[in-house]
């Protein structure tokens, strides 16, 4: 017996997002049925609902910085109970048996892993995401959410959190680390927080010296920027790590020569081609690299949860309304949020 739904959706990449009643699956016995308490809204959930990455399944429901409580579990449900504040991102399946979900990179999986929405379920029914009033959940992809954390100003860590965390970890940033963050957004606000709080040294890039005030309460201790010669020269060859967190397309090769040897700039921002061209020189003379990061896996994103319930960390958030996620969009084309929209889905019923 399927479960009836009700959220809100797009049904083409130019109409706006609606009030849809659809149908959840049924709950397996190794499923969690939550309801959704919040839903941040993510920049790649406009570009699904546009269309603008070619592959949007319509009628679709975004959201996949979920946060809400358990209301039922299944018979071989271990690790909730009814009543449990509990989180779910981006992922809610996976193959489970290739060496990469293995190793606890679910979002690497070797099958391709199953998105929260704008996609197809291991049935072939699709998959509709948090902009709904419950979700129904394996529980391999369901995360705790430590007690001492504001749930509202939690959801953005699902997606934005979890997307500079997992840089972080993989290159090993710690208090002798010198990070550098390109772009003060969702997740340029995030990269901040928790670099400063893993003991690096961190630096915003910005083009905008207005943000000069915000990046240093986030915890920033410089800031350069970027189009400015002089300060950029100031800083040759210091960091070890650069996210670069910018959305749109871009040119990093004014950032390359601020590596150390064997630095890393990583891009977690924008999907698709470097323009104008990477230039290999800066690279060569200090074997430094460009990498790429994808959100990141299940148990390295409950280990966030835990670092952020212990330190205290959540997003800055703007609390929105359902009926009002499509001016949110227009907003967000504009940059017009510091830093992240978050859903209350208690709205449903406004």
């Amino acid at each position: 017996m399927t479960m009836k739904a009700h959220g809100y959706a797009t049904h083409s990449a130019t109409s706006p997002l609606i009030p849809f009643q659809f149908e959840r699956r049924d709950p397996r016995p190794d499923d969690v049925t939550i309801e959704i308490l919040f839903c941040g809204v993510c920049h790649s959930d406009l570009h699904q609902a546009r269309d603008n990455w070619s592959n949007s399944i319509y009628p679709m429901v975004p959201g996949h910085e979920i946060i809400g409580r358990v209301i039922a579990v299944g018979p071989e449900v271990t690790r909730f109970r009814q009543g449990d504040h509990v989180g779910v991102g981006c992922m809610v399946d996976s193959c489970l048996e290739c060496d990469a979900c293995e190793d606890g990179l679910e979002q690497y999986c070797r099958c391709g892993a199953t998105y929260t929405y704008n996609a197809l379920d291991r049935d072939g029914a699709p998959t509709y995401g948090g902009y709904s009033d419950r979700i129904v959940v394996k529980e391999k992809f369901v995360v705790k959410i430590p007690d001492r954390l504001d749930l509202k100003a939690a959801a953005p860590l699902l997606c934005a959190g979890i997307t500079t965390w997992s840089p972080l970890r993989h290159w090993n940033v710690g208090e002798d680390s010198k990070v550098a963050v390109v772009g003060l957004g969702g997740l340029g606000h995030m990269a901040i927080k928790l670099a400063k709080a893993l003991g690096a040294h961190v630096t915003l890039f910005t083009r905008s010296p207005g943000k000069t005030q915000d990046a240093r309460r986030l915890g920033a201790d410089e800031i350069v920027l970027s189009a400015d010669e002089s300060q950029m020269a100031g800083v040759i060859g210091k960091f070890d790590l650069i996210i670069d967190t910018v959305p749109y397309i871009h040119d990093v090769n004014p950032y390359m020569p601020t590596l150390t040897i064997n630095g890393t700039l990583v891009l977690v921002g924008y999907l698709g081609g470097l323009e104008p061209a990477l230039n290999t020189v800066p690279m060569i003379m200090g074997r430094k690299s460009v990498a790429g990061s994808l959100i990141g896996g299940i148990k390295e994103t409950q280990e966030m949860f835990d670092f952020c319930g212990k330190h205290g960390i959540v997003s800055d958030i703007e609390v929105i309304k359902m009926r009002d996620v499509n001016e949110a969009y227009e907003r967000l084309l504009k940059s017009d949020v510091k830093y992240r929209f978050v859903i209350d889905m208690a709205s449903l019923r406004d």
